[in-house]
């Protein structure tokens, strides 16, 4: 049974909507603290609102299928709401950042296959989603490795364990 460090309070104003299709073991509260410290890592100061969901290779796929036209499942899939102009949306009082979606039974085979935690697997994708929410992308494998060690960098700030290889671009690279 993996450790889970108590939740960080950093008062930085964040609404949280968590939908589990797919159970998780990690809490809300947990999950909350988390996307806190790691707005505040990014220096994200303004209030914020994300959607997290967990689910399953079939409902990722449909989304894949229709989004990305990649007909696969994946791991993590994200929707950045500043992408998409919306009305009023400089007048909002709260930064509407986007949806993360993650497969969870992609999460455990990868988790198995780095040799590292389910509630760490789900973090690293979970942080991977924000940063794609906050406009990172990786074209290439040397943005990917960028983009990696950022992700490394917010796990480190909420003390969760992340497999070395995890951070190596070459193994993860799969140009889309």
């Amino acid at each position: 049974m993996s450790h889970s460090p108590p939740p960080l309070e950093l008062g930085i104003p964040l609404e949280l909507g968590i939908q589990e299709n797919w159970e998780t073991p990690i809490s809300p509260d947990l999950w909350q603290s988390w996307f806190q410290a790691w707005l505040h890592a990014l220096d994200i100061r303004d209030p914020c609102e994300i959607s997290l969901c967990f689910t399953d290779d079939a409902e990722i796929q449909q989304l894949n299928a229709r989004y990305r036209e990649q007909d696969r499942p994946t791991d993590v899939l994200a929707f950045a709401a500043e992408e998409t102009p919306m009305p009023g949306a400089g007048v909002l009082p709260t930064r509407i950042l986007g949806d993360i979606i993650i497969s969870v039974p992609t999460a455990e085979r990868q988790a198995q296959q780095a040799g590292h935690s389910l509630t760490s697997e789900l973090a690293w994708l979970a942080a991977h989603g924000l940063l794609h929410l906050l406009g990172w992308d990786h074209p290439d494998p040397e943005r990917l490795g960028s983009m990696l060690q950022q992700q490394k960098r917010l796990l480190d700030q909420v003390q969760i364990p992340i497999a070395p290889g995890c951070l190596d671009a070459s193994t993860v690279w799969d140009e889309e």
